[in-house]
């Protein structure tokens, strides 16, 4: 039987409190949703939509894929209408899993295993949890078998006692779909249209129900306020930690890291505490990354140590580098081999060859800079003019003194030396060297200025 996944992603989040609405609300830097998305993609359904509603632009926008086919729930009548509106574009002869948008750690293996279930008849997924709050409650017959499904606000109190419930996730042929979810009414304390009422239909018809039960209460836990959304993210940066442990990867703290991406790592690497991962991230062999960094879409070869609360964005760092304390690598950066990056030091757009250093206070921006460059404590590249940018071009083995300033479009040929204080607008050809300042002055006989007596 063919799969197919309606995704209910239509409802606003009112206890987030955001504007944003509630599905697009981040999991480890990317959308709750789109990690549902994936994990309905693994099971490479024939027919993938998503049931949209409040700020529906919005989740359209964020989300991209071909393969989704997007539902306007125009408005939000409960889980049942809103499978209703899909069902139109789902064929007759389908298998269909209800799956939700805020649910993101559900897993691939558990909805497969739903699906098998649901071959003759709906299936619903259910758990047993601690504090079953606000849940529906699975009801069973003296045999076992499950005979009803009763939201918590329409529970009597003995109903209520009961501590497995349905997380909402379910799945049947469509054509049982089709035929009972025209029936259900709104008849309870929400007025809405609830979708588990179609299990209560079909074991009034005779039939059996089947159910899966999930071990894991965090696996199907739906995320309606910024306290559940910390659980879920927790968990699955644990996941992640642990993955990388097993890979070999050594980490200072498992429970300070977060992985907002995809992280890549060679063999003997490490981790120190609260270091952030967005994007992707590539560290080969060898790599150490200090406490408090944030590596972004970038590319770490091998034995590069990244010292502690440096930045690195969408930079490439050669075999061998240096980089920090407080160093910020910003788009377009590329560290050749062994080149060393200091404390308090930006880099924009800049190529930089191996065995240069910048190792403290200087800004380099729009830059092609050549092999055993030295560039002094407090340089600058003047880039900006206000409208456009230039650039700034430095040979090989330059020396540039502190406290400079090299106006670009510059450029300094090999073996070029500018003395320290120096601003430099014209050309520096090779071996020359550039000097650019007032002629000091000395005074005889000067006195300090005298505070003013009263």
């Amino acid at each position: 039987m063919k799969l197919e996944i309606i995704i209910l992603a239509a409802g606003q989040g009112t206890r987030m409190r955001s504007s944003l609405p509630k599905v697009l609300h981040p999991i480890a830097g990317r959308p709750m949703l789109s990690h549902v998305i994936d994990t309905a993609r693994e099971l490479q359904p024939v027919g993938l939509h998503v049931v949209v509603g409040h700020g529906a632009e919005a989740v359209q926008q964020a989300i991209a894929g071909d393969d989704i086919h997007w539902v306007h729930q125009q408005q939000q009548f409960g889980t049942g209408h809103a499978v209703m509106q899909a069902l139109p574009a789902v064929s007759a002869d389908s298998c269909i899993v209800v799956m939700y948008g805020d649910v993101p750690l559900i897993e691939a293996a558990t909805l497969s295993a739903l699906a098998q279930a649901a071959v003759n008849g709906p299936a619903v997924l259910t758990a047993k949890i601690a504090d079953p709050t606000g849940y529906g409650r699975v009801l069973r017959d003296a045999t076992g078998k499950l005979s009803a499904v009763v939201e918590h606000k329409d529970a009597s109190e003995e109903q209520r006692a009961v501590d497995e419930i349905n997380t909402g996730v379910m799945a049947g042929p469509a054509k049982d779909f089709n035929a009972y979810l025209p029936r259900v009414g709104n008849d309870n304390s929400q007025g809405e249209y609830y979708l588990p009422d179609v299990l209560a239909m079909s074991v009034a018809d005779g039939r059996d129900v089947a159910s899966c039960v999930v071990e894991s209460e965090i696996e199907v836990l739906g995320i309606n306020d910024r306290l559940q959304q910390q659980m879920v993210e927790r968990e699955y940066q644990r996941r992640q930690a642990q993955a990388l442990l097993q890979a070999g990867v050594a980490i200072a703290d498992a429970s300070r890291i977060d992985i907002r991406g995809e992280l890549v790592c060679g063999n003997d690497v490490h981790i120190d505490v609260n270091a952030v991962f967005e994007g992707r991230v590539e560290l080969g062999n060898g790599v150490h990354v200090g406490p408090n960094c944030v590596i972004k879409d970038s590319r770490i070869a091998d034995g590069v140590e990244i010292h502690a609360f440096s930045s690195v964005d969408g930079a490439t760092v050669g075999t061998g580098c240096s980089v920090g304390p407080y160093a910020r690598l910003r788009p377009g950066t590329e560290l050749g081999e062994g080149a060393r990056i200091g404390n308090f030091v930006e880099t924009k757009k800049a190529r930089i060859g191996s065995g240069s250093k910048a190792n403290h206070l200087a800004y380099i921006g729009d830059c092609e800079m050549g092999a055993q460059v030295n560039i002094g404590a407090g340089t600058i590249t003047c880039n900006y003019d206000g409208v456009n940018k230039h650039k700034t071009t430095i040979g090989n083995d330059v020396f540039v003194g502190s406290n400079s300033t090299l106006v670009a479009p510059l450029e300094i040929a090999d073996q070029g030396f500018v003395a320290a204080g120096s601003t430099v607008t014209k050309r520096v050809g090779d071996k020359e060297l550039a000097v650019s300042r007032a002629r000091q002055r000395n005074v005889q006989g000067w006195r300090r200025p005298q505070k003013d007596e009263d």
